[in-house]
């Protein structure tokens, strides 16, 4: 069977979770498989995993002549056309389109032939219509039998398999309560058509056996319904992936040796191969421009709706939209490589994981079902000896109304459901979310740590202003502090020597090159020893500096300006101050966080005053300046120790040891450098309205996780004693069997309905 071959996938380990998976349990944690079928454990119909991959080997083919096959793109040997890949076989969603148009069929002709059983049924309470003296009794239940056997046993007949299944594997769930009731509602029954003689008067109201084939074909009917509005709701839950699958390009333009271009499919690119993208076309993969200039949509990787402008040299990633001008690539990254493909892989990964919050669900859920057949029994037991007459009827009515009423499924998929489109929704807007624990814990984030450069600024830094001592050259000293800059990764080291290209100045070669951690970086030039950074660092060295330009320093960093100080052989050379614009959107950001409750520490290695002066212009609440990576760390620590939940916004690397501390680590990226792995969130586009979101969009998946929760613990808290009969003494109130069963499909119905309600949540306001 499926559901076996599923739970030996996983107890083997023989199919890993995400892409690679092809089936999946959304209730049942490690319940994976390579074929469709019905969960061992939960009984639910497996789910298709829209992220799976399949790993089959492709064929490759000469047009003209089909006996050559290659495992590998390239040219036919016998004529030299390129070779074309053989049919695949489209791994769609075909299957779980089968799955919700048979429970379509199945509820329509059950509801059918359930129609006319509720007419013989209850004929004497329907006004103007009555079988009296046209059907005798005896025809009328013989009647119902015929027409009841199929829908419960053909139409159910599904739910009985699972139910017994349940009892063999002893996983005992929502299917074995179905069969326990409906089942006993049918033979009981049908036993009373065949044999009615066997009963006693306990069990006859006005002389004849009361009969619930109306109770056995509406529940059956009802649970159908619900069954069959769940597969379809569902069906939207991995959408999220689905719709970034479909963005891939499927062919693309390759430039060939001799200059002309042909048109491939995706699968046969390498890297290294040119391609022509023209306006309105997808980039198919990710890679550099080398030649011309555009504008790229990349909305659908970042959220960011304004295009961006690209020329050569710049990275561009696949699957984005180029807009304006014409351009050729260079494929960097192929398959799953590519920045896509590590979204899906992620995403779905994500989907599968588990909330802390699910613990309470999976424990209550292990109990549900032997404590709802408890008291099935002791229902059964108390109608049957303190009932009134006819007391047996009254017992299995209401014994029957508690197994059916029951949900455990509704309480299984209140956390994954909210889980799947969530993060699907983040996705689609450019945040990703390693798992569920990374939501649940930015929940409760008080405070956010973030850097200055690239985060709250454009990250784009230039030299506005040189100034050197007397005696000295201006450009040399520019020429000089590029050389031994052009060794350094740092944002400032590429501002001073793009600064001097832009100027035509000739960089000289250096050695002895040294990055002097939280200071500065020194070379020799000429043999001349050059000695770059902070003011400290220089004056440590030997390096005096005039008052009059530490009052210029102090003047250019009030104005949020990073100064930077050069050095030859102990000799002040003089200063550059470089500026990096504040971002437009970091002021609105801020604002959206301190609404939320959040304070904003900025820990920059800039010197004090420049980071006062961006603190004061964003209204940031703490300040941390001259700090190492290390400090950060311990900055993380100390707020932690203080009780406060703490998230840090890094680049995944350089600041991966506060990362790893921080309750919530957010990493910042842009394009092909986005670090996925490396933080509990992580936003595509380096911005703190990313992070503004990626709060807004755990708030609002906790919010409806807790909905979900509920909208399962109440069905169940009043449902099961209201069916129990426990109004009955006061009121006089019994449960119908048939409404309990519409009532437990409500309830699974309602917590997949009210998952689907963050597809709509706006992640600028956290509202729908």
């Amino acid at each position: 069977m499926h559901s076996e071959h599923a739970s030996e996938s996983h107890s083997h380990g023989t199919v890993e979770p995400s892409t690679s998976a092809k089936y999946f349990c959304p209730m049942c944690e490690g319940v994976y498989s390579d074929r469709p079928g019905d969960c061992p454990k939960c009984g639910m119909r497996l789910e298709r995993n829209p992220a799976f991959k399949a790993e089959t080997s492709k064929i490759w083919t000469c047009p003209m002549h089909p006996e050559v096959q290659e495992s590998s793109p390239g040219q036919c040997p016998k004529c030299g056309m390129n070779l074309e890949p053989e049919a695949p076989a489209m791994d769609d969603d075909s299957g779980e389109q089968q799955e919700i148009s048979s429970l379509k069929l199945k509820t329509v002709i059950a509801g059918i032939l359930t129609l006319p059983i509720i007419l013989l049924a209850f004929d004497n309470m329907i006004p103007g219509l009555s079988f009296e003296g046209v059907l005798s009794p005896r025809l009328q239940a013989w009647l119902e039998l015929v027409l009841a056997t199929p829908v419960i046993l053909w139409a159910g007949g599904m739910f009985f398999a699972r139910g017994w299944r349940s009892l063999l594997s002893r996983n005992l769930n929502m299917f074995t309560l179905i069969m326990l009731g409906v089942g006993s509602a049918y033979i009981y029954s049908v036993v009373a058509v065949l044999f009615p003689g066997l009963f006693p008067d306990t069990f006859r109201k006005h002389g004849e056996v009361q009969l619930y084939f109306e109770a056995g074909a509406v529940i059956t009917t009802l649970i159908l319904l619900g069954q069959w509005l769940e597969a379809r709701a569902r069906s939207q839950t991995g959408q999220a992936i689905r719709s970034l699958l479909d963005l891939a390009a499927k062919t693309a333009h390759r430039l060939t040796d001799d200059g002309s271009e042909e048109e491939v499919e995706i699968e046969m690119l390498q890297k290294g191969d040119r391609l022509r993208v023209r306006p309105g076309e997808k980039i198919p993969l990710d890679g550099k421009i080398v030649e011309g200039k555009s504008r790229v949509d990349e909305s659908m990787i970042t959220g960011e709706p304004v295009p961006v402008a690209k020329g050569v040299g710049e990275n561009v990633i696949g699957a984005t939209v180029n807009q304006t001008g014409s351009f050729v690539m260079e494929a960097e990254a192929i398959g799953d490589e590519t920045v896509l493909s590590r979204i899906v892989s992620m995403v779905a990964e994500a989907q599968r994981s588990r909330a802390p919050i699910q613990k309470l669900a999976d424990q209550v859920s292990g109990y549900f079902v032997p404590a709802v057949v408890l008291i099935a029994v002791i229902t059964f037991v108390v109608w049957s000896v303190w009932g009134p007459a006819p007391a047996m009827a009254y017992a299995m009515v209401n014994a029957v109304a508690v197994l059916i009423i029951a949900c455990p499924c509704a309480l299984g998929l209140a956390t994954p459901m909210s889980i799947m489109v969530g993060v699907g929704k983040g996705a689609q807007n450019g945040i990703l979310v390693k798992n569920a624990e990374a939501i649940e814990r930015a929940e409760k984030i008080t405070h956010l740590i973030t850097d200055k450069t690239g985060t709250l600024t454009e990250g784009r830094p230039s030299v506005v202003y040189l100034q050197s001592t007397e005696g000295q050259d201006e450009e040399d000293m520019l020429r000089l502090t590029a050389a031994v800059e052009s060794q350094s990764e740092h944002p400032l080291a590429r501002a001073i020597v793009q600064h001097a290209k832009t100027k035509g100045l000739e960089i000289p070669e250096i050695e002895d090159f040294e990055s002097i951690t939280g200071g500065g970086v020194c070379a020799r030039v000429n043999s001349a020893k050059i000695l770059i950074g902070k003011r400290g660092l220089l004056e440590e060295n030997g390096v005096l500096i005039p008052e009059a330009f530490k009052a210029d320093a102090e003047g250019l960093q009030i104005q949020a300006k990073t100064v930077i100080w050069v050095s030859k052989d102990q000799e002040l050379l003089g200063l550059m101050a470089i500026a990096d614009p504040i971002k437009q959107s970091s002021k609105e950001a801020i604002q959206s966080l301190h609404a939320l409750g959040i304070s904003v520490v900025m820990c920059t290695g800039d010197n004090l005053r420049t980071a006062e002066a961006v603190a004061k212009e964003l209204d940031i609440d703490i300040i941390h300046a001259e700090v190492s990576p290390e400090d950060k760390q311990r900055i993380v620590k100390e707020l932690q120790a203080r009780g406060k939940r703490v998230a840090m916004a890094g680049d995944g690397i350089n600041d991966a040891p506060a990362l790893a501390a921080a309750d919530v680590g957010i990493a910042m990226g842009t394009g092909t450098d986005v670090a996925i792995e490396s933080a509990g969130l992580t936003l595509v586009k380096g911005d703190l309205r990313g992070i503004v979101g990626g709060l807004l969009l755990s708030r609002a998946v906790m919010r409806n996780i807790r909905q979900n929760l509920f909208f399962a613990f109440i069905y169940n808290a009043v449902g099961v004693p209201i069916a129990a009969g426990v109004l009955y003494p006061f009121f006089g109130i019994l449960l119908s069997p048939m409404i309990a069963g519409a009532a437990m499909s409500f309830s699974s119905v309602s917590v997949v309905t009210n998952s689907l309600r963050l597809k709509r949540l706006r992640l600028d306001s956290g509202k729908e």
